[in-house]
Order: structure tokens, then C-alpha cells, then sequence
């Protein structure tokens, strides 16, 4: 991270003073710079320190027609456009913020591989990234899953808590290397995980309280008669949860990523390089809380998870104690990681 760092002032000051003196009759625009470089794309771009080129990797390109010519190339004022799904076109074209994904993807499978304690008639795990990531693993396992969850139910969840933590930390992560893109600053990424935990919510209150008891859920429990105002707003509350997942993490990432480039278009906007001396200090600032925000954001994507699930797995206990003793549930503790849950999001 440190030689990350280096390269990114390297990248910032190069930048600085080769564009301090545009060509003649050419215009910074920063805001289409900022669009560009933030926004999901069909190359990947390695751009040239001390000049304004860059080297473009175009990614290939997929449609498949749902109907015959669905996928033809229209004209239309911005170019030559190929529909989209409406027009029964499906895209499944990679893109630099799959590419990121794949990455983040094989950084998790290889962290698993390279510190994962698989000597068994070792205890205790060598070495700093072994114990780091322990660390890592035990705390999710233990202040998330089971605090939030229960002693019972939580290290059934572990996993794919596990993998959203880790997952969303390199995908974080990635996007502040050179040449690299944050893929979480996409709604439609942050989207697909939050459904990931909104189907798993589902499936765990199914699984706590019986089909029944989940359906009996949606009234509130309160008297036939409001069940006519209380069954929508249970069910509209159902997508709150995922709607806040997505946003939550898409604009804390998104956000961070854009003051920094704006900060650094300070110096195309004014046009001269004493203003790097600074802007770039700020920047790096933005940049050094960024480091510190990709943690905390996988953090509390996961957190919220675990608490999402285990309201669904407390929903057994909303229907009478022979469903706690049913299902094996505590009352009493998973009624502390409720309320812990609560705390967390206060604190949050």
C-alpha cells in the first residue's frame, strides 16, 4: 500500500505539470474527466505520466438478441448505440468494473489459500498476514455473526459474511491503486449484494419461523382489521433494508473517489501548477481517509447484514415460545444480539 502511495503522488505531481500548459485552444473539462473516470466503461485505460495519452485495453464486447436483429447497432445523436434489454438486446459484455470483481475475486480465494491455518497440528497460525487475518475472520465471526445472530444460528451465516466482508474490502481497495477502478462505486454492484442479503434474510426467517409464521410476520401482529394499512407497509419495509445497503455503500465510495479528483482539477480549472502545492496535499489527505473508509464501509455492509438476518432468524420468537423451542433458539440470546445489533446501528 505504501508503494501504492508513492505512485499515486508520482502519478498526481506528473499530471500536474504536464497539463499545466495545455495545447493552445484546448479546454480542461474536469467534470467530463471526473464522469469518465468514475463511470463503468468498455476498455480499460493505462494512462501515460508527463503526457495525455493513455493506452486503452478495449474488453470484449457480448449481446445476444432476444429476438432476431434485437442487438443491431442504431444511429443516434451521441454515436452508433446498441439497445438495450427493453429492446430484447441482453448485454453481458465485460467491463472494467467486472474485471475489478474478478480481481477482488481471486484476491479472496487467494487470501484464503495463502493464510488460511491449513496445518492442522498447528494451533496457532505463523506469520503477520496469517494472524491478521485471523484477526479478521474471528472478528467477523464472533462481534457480527454471533452477536447479531445468536450462538445457535450465527455460525451458520459465518460464511457468506465472511465473503461479503472480504469481497466488498478488495473491491474497496482496488480503487485506490493507479490504473484500477472501484467497482462498489457502481450501484448495480452494491445492488447485487444487497440482494444477496436480502434473499438470505428471507430464507432465514422462512427457515426460522416456517412459512406461516413468516407470512404471519407481515401483519404486525396487530388485529385483522389493520391488516388492510399493516400488510403494505411490512412488505414495502422489506426492500427498505436492501435499498439501504446499496446506497449507503455505492455513495460513500462514489463520493470519496470524486473529491479527490476534483480536488486535483483544482489545478486544470485554475490553470496553473503552484496550485498543486495545495491541492495535492489535500488530495492525499482524501486519499489516506479513503483507506480508512474502504474498511469501514465493508464493515458496516456486513454488519448490517448480520443484523438484517438475524431479524429474520427473531422471527420466530414473535409467534409464541413452542417456535423458539422448535427451531432451538434462545430467547434471551438472541434477544442480546437484537439489541446489540440496535446499538451497532446507533452507533453507525
Amino acid at each position: 500500500m505504501r508503494k501504492a502511495m508513492v505512485l499515486f503522488v508520482g502519478l498526481v505531481a506528473s499530471a500536474a505539470f504536464a497539463s499545466s500548459e495545455p495545447a493552445e485552444g484546448e479546454k480542461e473539462d474536469v467534470a467530463g474527466y471526473i464522469l469518465h473516470h468514475v463511470s463503468d466503461s468498455n476498455e480499460l485505460e493505462i494512462e501515460v505520466p508527463l503526457s495525455h495519452n493513455h493506452i486503452p485495453v478495449h474488453l470484449p464486447q457480448l449481446f445476444i438478441p432476444l429476438k432476431a436483429g434485437a442487438c443491431e447497432p442504431q444511429s443516434t445523436d451521441h454515436g452508433m448505440v446498441v439497445p438495450g434489454l427493453g429492446a430484447g438486446c441482453l448485454d453481458l459484455s465485460i467491463t472494467k468494473h467486472t474485471v475489478m470483481m474478478w480481481l477482488a475475486a481471486v484476491l479472496l480465494i487467494g487470501s484464503i489459500l495463502v493464510f488460511s491455518n491449513r496445518d492442522k497440528t498447528k494451533l496457532v497460525p505463523r506469520g503477520t498476514g496469517a494472524n491478521i487475518f485471523e484477526m479478521l475472520v474471528l472478528f467477523v465471526r464472533d462481534e457480527l455473526a454471533i452477536k447479531n445472530i445468536g450462538k445457535e444460528e450465527g455460525p451458520r451465516y459465518t460464511p457468506y459474511l465472511l465473503t461479503a466482508f472480504f469481497f466488498i474490502l478488495f473491491m474497496n481497495l482496488l480503487g485506490l491503486f493507479p490504473w484500477m477502478a472501484t467497482a462498489t462505486g457502481n450501484i448495480a454492484v452494491t445492488l447485487g449484494l444487497a440482494l444477496c442479503t436480502f434473499v438470505l434474510t428471507q430464507v432465514a426467517g422462512i427457515r426460522a419461523a416456517g412459512f406461516g409464521g413468516y407470512l404471519a410476520h407481515l401483519t404486525g401482529g396487530v388485529a385483522p382489521w389493520l391488516w388492510p394499512i399493516m400488510i403494505p407497509v411490512e412488505f414495502l419495509g422489506l426492500f427498505t433494508k436492501p435499498f439501504a445497503l446499496t446506497i449507503r455503500l455505492f455513495a460513500n465510495m462514489l463520493a470519496g473517489h470524486i473529491v479527490i479528483f476534483f480536488l486535483l482539477g483544482l489545478i486544470f480549472m485554475l490553470g496553473h501548477p503552484a496550485v498543486a502545492l495545495v491541492s495535492v496535499p489535500f488530495a492525499m489527505g482524501i486519499y489516506l481517509l479513503e483507506l480508512f473508509v474502504a474498511f469501514v464501509q465493508a464493515y458496516v455492509f456486513t454488519m448490517l447484514s448480520a443484523l438484517f438476518i438475524g431479524m429474520g432468524v427473531a422471527m420466530a420468537h414473535h409467534h409464541g415460545p413452542e417456535h423458539a423451542d422448535e427451531h432451538g433458539h434462545g430467547h434471551k440470546e438472541t434477544g442480546h444480539g437484537h439489541d446489540h445489533g440496535k446499538a451497532h446501528v446507533l452507533g453507525s
